[in-house]
């Protein structure tokens, strides 16, 4: 990922509020024939599990993930944070100098790791468990595991594996206008804020914390 320096996140917890956030991830991996394969998928982070976290997922046992790289393989998990288009018109400057074009705001996280499957049901509810814990917080009713009956639960079970990604290294981009003047990046938030675009102007203004 081209990472210029006033682009580049390199605070830890930060990383992980990213993730932890935007869990979705697109798990990019080699396959033996030599193509490239990209699986989207919600990810755990387990962040004390190795030196730098562990990612941990499951995927249906027909995918051929499941298969081709049941030894292990160096594989690369992206996730993306909030994203935007900015116009040169929200600059204050732009309307002094037309000196300005439009761009892309944006932030991505890259995981890098190795893949290992965990064939294993213990791990699977207890994954299963936590996923649906987490996203279901805000439901009036939250569904639980306990409510499908046991048989449906463990074929559904008998269909999916778990795989974990021992991260290796983490690099992260918050590319959020940071390079731009005061007022420009002023003009821009407010703009976005005025477009219904909190999201994005929230996590420009985060990087002046």
């Amino acid at each position: 990922m081209y990472l210029p320096d006033h682009f580049a996140e390199t605070r830890l917890p930060e990383i992980h509020r990213l993730v932890h956030e935007h869990p979705l991830g697109m798990l990019v991996a080699a396959t033996p024939g030599g193509g490239l394969d990209a699986n989207h998928v919600p990810f755990e982070l387990e962040p004390a599990q190795g030196p730098h976290g562990t990612l941990q997922a499951h995927v249906a046992r027909a995918n051929p993930l499941a298969t081709e790289l049941a030894g292990g393989a160096d594989v690369l998990v992206v996730f993306r944070g909030v994203q935007g288009y900015v116009s040169p018109n929200w600059y204050p400057t732009k309307h002094e100098t037309h000196r300005h074009v439009p761009t892309w705001n944006y932030e991505a996280v890259h995981a890098h790791g190795r893949l290992r499957l965990v064939d294993d049901e213990r791990f699977l509810r207890g994954l299963l468990a936590r996923l649906t814990r987490r996203h279901e917080a805000a439901e009036p009713v939250p569904w639980r595991m306990g409510q499908a009956p046991a048989d449906y639960l463990e074929r559904m079970l008998g269909m999916v594996v778990g795989i974990e990604v021992e991260v290796t290294r983490w690099e992260a981009k918050r590319k959020l206008s940071q390079n731009r003047e005061a007022r420009d990046f002023d003009g821009a938030v407010q703009a976005l804020r005025e477009r219904g675009r909190a999201d994005l102007a929230d996590a420009m203004a985060r990087t002046r914390d």
